[in-house]
């Protein structure tokens, strides 16, 4: 059986307008969440997407959370990070779908 994932275009994606101090002109940004733990917005894009309650990260195409997703998952929950390392800080685990090494290596850590 075939599972059909529809475009998930702009699912997630929450951007905000920064204001260029020196243009005095707006451009777009996009919210993170900080080794710290706390939403920040960066001129750079995410790399990794994770779920705020569960304290999950991976990669932003993990078939498990494109599927629930599709299943009408709570999308509010979304997170996004930068970086691997941001997300480990903030302490997110890695996701076992999709980044089977490094779930490993943190199981084998606890």
């Amino acid at each position: 059986m075939r599972c059909f994932l529809p475009p998930l275009k702009g699912v997630g994606i929450r951007t905000a307008k920064i204001m260029n101090a020196e243009k005095g002109n707006a451009r777009k940004g996009w919210k993170l969440v900080g080794p710290d733990g706390k939403p920040y917005t960066s001129a750079v894009p995410w790399t990794l997407g994770g779920h705020r309650r569960n304290r999950i990260y991976g990669r932003l195409n993990c078939p498990a959370a494109l599927r629930a997703i599709a299943r009408g998952g709570n999308v509010a929950q979304r997170v996004f990070f930068l970086n691997a390392e941001a997300a480990r800080a903030a302490g997110y685990r890695p996701c076992a779908a999709c980044l089977p090494d490094d779930y490993a290596r943190w199981k084998a850590e606890r």
